[in-house]
């Protein structure tokens, strides 16, 4: 029991009150008076060699006391070095442990933030998909509000009494593109004919890059499909993806409006085949697909279309699978005149909050943007030197402050103009 309370009380060196500091107030004096002898003097006078004997005869009798005041003050300069030196050593302990505690609550607060920012996340992806569920709640009161006063006094039942019971035009609609009550949706058309469809590919080639590039450029979102099977690739180009996921074990199928795209794939004996995105989708059955991946295509689709697409691809996908929708980025002025505009196919830019929204209204978890193929730090604006030397006249502090503001406002150029030129918006099916 003696022991544990004297374990309790004991205390770290380092929570130890540091020694106290050596007193150092009269050691430059004990310094210069330990010694009690002069030197014996040199005077050739008769009065200087009086005193010169006399010194020596003094020396004789002090020799002892001046090698005792010598060895004291040798004592207390050795003492108070070893003191300064428990002290320093006791300020190192102090300022160490007061480092490693700094770090610990960084980390902890790095962690804290980390979570907050998840917390955060998942509140606004849980306020948008209320906002948008309280909005088609509002729609379909008045749509059934409109159903019933189309239908005078006939009596209103459940819903499911208004839906025919046997297959009509509209429901064999809704697999070739279209939507049950609503016209059929114009689909991205390939724009070109059989001959032209080569020449896209050709344009491919030339501007996004060869068929290496574009795999190591998709090859970053392999983790994201990790012990997937049956992932959709749509708009699936060369085969690209295809062929990494095949390469990995995960079954796949692309389609893509283009022939010439497809024959392609089928040269590698890749699986892809011709097909209207929003067609295809609602001719699967629901909860069919482990992941969706679709990289360069939303760029090219009417907004209408793609809301419906997003909407069939959260039915289509099973619990748990990814979506992946890589386009340009928009808010890069640079891949916005230099690649976007530069496609005649593309339709609409989208901003990446915008995917992102739709992403979450249409019921994803999890959405995130995730940036990527940064433009060249070498090609971005460079600031200037900044800073005046020290010493400098008034005139080089002021050019100093023009630097300062100089550089600031490069770098906000660059944000606006060189920063990522794709983004890809990805999300997971609840």
């Amino acid at each position: 029991m003696e022991n544990a309370e004297s374990d309790a009380g004991a205390t770290s060196p380092s929570h130890r009150p540091p020694p106290a500091a050596p007193d150092r107030s009269q050691i430059e004096r004990l310094n210069t008076l330990w010694a009690i002898i002069d030197a014996p003097s040199q005077g050739g006078t008769l009065r200087g060699r009086f005193a010169a004997i006399v010194r020596r005869l003094l020396s004789r009798v002090l020799a002892r006391q001046q090698e005792f005041n010598a060895v004291v003050v040798d004592h207390i300069n050795r003492n108070a070095e070893f003191m300064d030196d428990i002290s320093r050593r006791h300020l190192d302990d102090v300022v160490d442990e007061m480092r490693r505690h700094r770090e610990a609550l960084l980390a902890r607060e790095r962690r804290s933030d980390a979570s907050v920012a998840v917390v955060a996340a998942a509140q606004e992806e849980l306020r948008t998909a209320v906002g948008v569920l309280q909005q088609a709640t509002q729609n379909l009161k008045r749509e059934l509000s409109r159903l019933g006063t189309d239908q005078g006094s006939t009596p209103r039942g459940p819903i499911s009494a208004l839906t025919p019971a046997g297959p009509t035009p509209d429901d064999r609609n809704a697999v070739s593109g279209g939507h049950p009550s609503v016209p059929p949706l114009p689909g991205p058309s390939s724009q070109f004919d059989t001959l032209d469809s080569h020449k896209y590919v050709g344009f491919e080639d030339h501007f996004r890059g060869s068929a290496d590039d574009i795999r190591a450029r998709v090859a970053e979102y392999l983790p994201t499909f990790a012990g997937a099977s049956d992932v959709l690739d749509i708009g699936c180009g060369r085969g690209e993806f295809l062929a990494l996921l095949r390469e990995r074990g995960i079954t796949a199928r692309g389609i893509d409006l283009n022939p010439a795209m497809v024959e392609v794939c089928r040269e590698q004996t890749l699986d892809a085949v011709v097909a209207d995105a929003l067609g295809y989708l609602r001719s699967l059955p629901d909860g069919s697909l482990g992941g969706l991946f679709a990289a360069q295509v939303v760029e090219h689709l009417e907004p209408r279309y793609l809301t419906q697409l997003i909407d069939a691809a959260f039915d289509k996908l099973r619990p748990g699978a990814p979506i992946v929708l890589e386009t340009i980025n928009p808010a890069c002025w640079f891949a916005f005149f230099e690649s976007y505009i530069r496609d005649i196919t593309h339709v609409r830019a989208l901003h990446p909050d915008t995917l992102k929204y739709l992403l979450v209204s249409s019921g994803f978890q999890h959405a995130e943007i995730r940036y990527r193929a940064p433009y060249p730090e070498n090609e971005k604006l460079q600031p200037v030197p900044a800073g005046a030397p020290a010493g400098a006249s008034p005139d080089a502090a002021v050019v100093a402050d023009w630097a300062e503001t100089i550089n600031a406002n490069v770098e906000r150029v660059n944000r606006l103009l060189f920063t990522w030129l794709d983004y890809a918006a990805i999300g997971r099916r609840p």
